[in-house]
Order: structure tokens, then sequence, then C-alpha cells
């Protein structure tokens, strides 16, 4: 079955990459077409294998690539970024977020009054992360200026973090309204919640120090720095899990901490990722053409598509232009900022170990809506990247 995949999927990566430069040049982006081939080769991956989201080491693949993106994106924040952005990422991140996980759960209140709040909290968390892979175009231009590029980008790192804390709050609340056992969701959460950062801290700390003195006292090649730095997130997760606590908190804080004081190590994480990451995410939006999407139509209304586009224009640009109240940014400024925030890796890997792991109330439900908008996003926000960008700059609309 898995010989299969990776004959299939082999094909694929290697036959984009021929042509990478080219693709480059058009509205097209790699998350539309991994996402569109996955989808068109459903039916070959179900007669070859009988492949399903839930086999085939999917779970597997989400849990690997989360590790890696929450620890190498967490790395790479320091203060002088964020005051490089001029506080517009924290106006993303501590004002703008909240109130796209309120926004998105009273939207889904008046489009769904048949399921509970909390249920559309929980969806509002999934899908309040944004993705910058899927509007590369966007934060690699240098004709837009840089504040928002880097803003962009670093609320596009942290979010997924700051988010996950909220989306396992939900998950447990879910289960504790339509299960037994009270005491020990809450007990659960309370471990997840603290015990996840405190190992992470540990590990970041006495990881990076460690490393740091090996790398002193010249026992350690620069390329292994990235590999120690990566093995680094994985223990992190390891290690809380092992005592009950959130892995994925748990290489997000390692990531920041190891990030904060040893920079070097940060530097020789992402340069040791970029290449990996960038196909581990791939391979997630194919896998999410091919199996979850699928699946996800089947069950797809007019409420879940109405919802999905909402997503991406009211409940996420109003909070942004909020936020953005007093920046002193123009008008197109504080919509565009708002627009490029797609919906992609985090939200598909958010609901897919959730719904695995949690086995949460309502769980198809929840993966239609959540696939449904992260699919919208994929086409929207990829075909307009490009375009809007270069012609809100050719206007000189685009000013900080």
């Amino acid at each position: 079955m898995l010989i299969n995949l990776f004959l299939i999927f082999g094909g694929v990566f290697f036959v984009f990459s021929l042509v990478s430069r080219r693709i480059q040049h058009t509205v097209l982006t790699f998350p539309i077409l991994f996402t569109a081939t996955g989808y068109a080769l459903h039916r070959v991956l179900m007669d070859v294998g009988g492949l399903t989201y839930s086999e085939g080491g999917f779970h597997t693949l989400a849990e690997i690539t989360l590790i890696l993106v929450l620890a190498a994106d967490a790395s790479q924040i320091s203060l002088t970024e964020l005051k490089d952005t001029r506080g517009l990422a924290l106006r993303l991140l501590l004002i703008a977020l909240p109130l796209i996980i309120l926004t998105g759960t009273l939207v889904g209140a008046l489009l769904f009054p048949g399921q509970p709040w909390y249920l559309m909290a929980l969806v509002a968390a999934i899908l309040a992360p944004t993705d910058a892979s899927l509007g590369s175009s966007v934060v690699s231009n240098e004709a837009i200026p840089k504040p928002i590029r880097r803003g962009l980008l670093i609320e596009s790192g942290l979010n997924d973090g700051i988010a996950l804390p909220a989306v396992l709050f939900f998950a447990c609340f879910l289960n504790l309204m339509h299960q037994s056992g009270e005491e020990n969701w809450l007990l659960f959460l309370a471990l997840q919640l603290s015990l996840g950062p405190i190992v992470g801290i540990a590990v970041g700390w006495l990881g990076g120090l460690l490393l740091a003195k090996a790398a002193e006292a010249d026992w350690i090649l620069d390329t292994f720095q990235g590999v120690a730095a990566m093995a680094l997130a994985v223990i992190a997760y390891a290690a809380a899990e092992t005592v009950h606590g959130n892995g994925f908190i748990a290489a997000f804080v390692c990531g920041i901490t190891y990030g904060c004081f040893r920079k070097q190590l940060a530097a020789f994480m992402h340069e040791f990722t970029e290449t990996e990451s960038q196909f581990l995410t791939q391979l997630t939006f194919f896998l999410f053409g091919a199996l979850i999407l699928p699946e996800a139509i089947e069950q797809v209304s007019a409420a879940m598509i109405a919802y999905g586009l909402l997503s991406l224009i009211v409940i996420r640009m109003l909070p942004v232009l909020l936020s953005l109240i007093g920046s002193g940014l123009p008008a197109a400024s504080r919509c565009f900022i708002g627009w490029f925030g797609p919906r992609g890796l985090a939200s598909i890997l958010f609901a897919l170990l959730i719904l695995e792991d949690l086995e949460v109330h309502n769980a198809e439900f929840i993966q239609a809506i959540v696939a449904t908008t992260v699919a919208l996003s994929i086409l929207l926000h990829g075909l307009t990247a490009a375009p809007l960008s270069k012609l809100l700059v050719r206007k000189g609309h685009l000013k900080m």
C-alpha cells in the first residue's frame, strides 16, 4: 500500500520539480497543483491499495510535519523581528487572532443553529491559523513593504502554536459535554496545557546549551547542528507525551526557547528544514486532496460553503481591520493584510490530529467544514496572491 503511494507521489513531485520555475511565473501555486492532483488521483489510490486518511501512515506524517513546522517557525522569531514589523505582528497575534476565533464562533452559530457553540468554537480555532506557503509570492515580493511581508510571515509562523491551546480546550470541552468522565477530561486538559510548555522550555534550554558547548569545543559539524535542532523538537514532543503533556505545544515552546537563546542553532534549523519541510508540506496537500477532500465533499452543504467564504472574507478580515485601528496604515494595506490570511497546513493537521486522537463528537461535520474552507482558501488565495500584490504595488497602494 505504502509502496504504491510512494511511487505515485514521487512521480508527481518529480514532474512538478522539473517545471517548478515555469510554474512560479503563473497564477498556479504548488498547494493548488498538489491538492488538485491528489484529488484527481483519488480513485487510483483507492484502487491500488484501498488507502484512506486513517491508514497508510498519514497520521504519522501529519505528526512529524506539525512537529517540525511548529519548532522551525517558532525558532525564527525574535524580539528584533517583532519590532521590525512596527507592531503589526503583535496586533495580528494578540488582538486579531482571539477576535478571529470569536467571530468564527458567532458566524458558525448563526449559520448552524443546530450545532452547539463550543463545536463552532473548535472549528473557528482550527481555522484561525494562517499558512504563508499559500501566498508565497506575497511574503517573498520585495516590492511589498518589509513590515507587511514580515508581519504576515511572523503571524503565520506563530499563530498555529498560539491557537493550539484553544483547539485543545474546545476539543476537550466538546467531549466533556457529550461524554462521561468530567474529571478525566479536566485533568487531561490541565496536564496538556501545563506540562507541554514546561517540557518544551527544559528541552530547548538544556539542548541548546549542550549544542552551544559542543560548537565552542568544535565537536559538532555545522550540518549536524540542524539535525540536532530537529532532534530537540522530536525529543520535546516525545518527552511531553510521556508525562501526559501536549507534545506539539512542547515542540513549539522548544523552538521559541532555543531560538531566543541560540540564534545560530535556529539558523541551522531553518536551513536544514527548508527543503525537508517543503517536501512534507506538499505531500500533506497531495494527501489532503486525495484522501480528505473527497470524503468531505460528500458531506458538504451550502451552509458549509457559505461559512468557508465568510471565513476568508468576514471572519478573518473584520478582526484584522479592527486590530489595525490606530496603526497608521492606509486602507488598502489594511485590507491587503486582512485578505492574505490563507488557511492551509496547520488547519489540515489540527483537524486530522484532533479527530484521530481525541475522537471528538460530530467529527464528520468538523472534517467537512474545515476541508471545505481550506480548499476554498487554497484556490482563492493561491490564484489572487501574485496578481493582486503586483497590481497594488504598481498602483502604489501598499504603504506603511
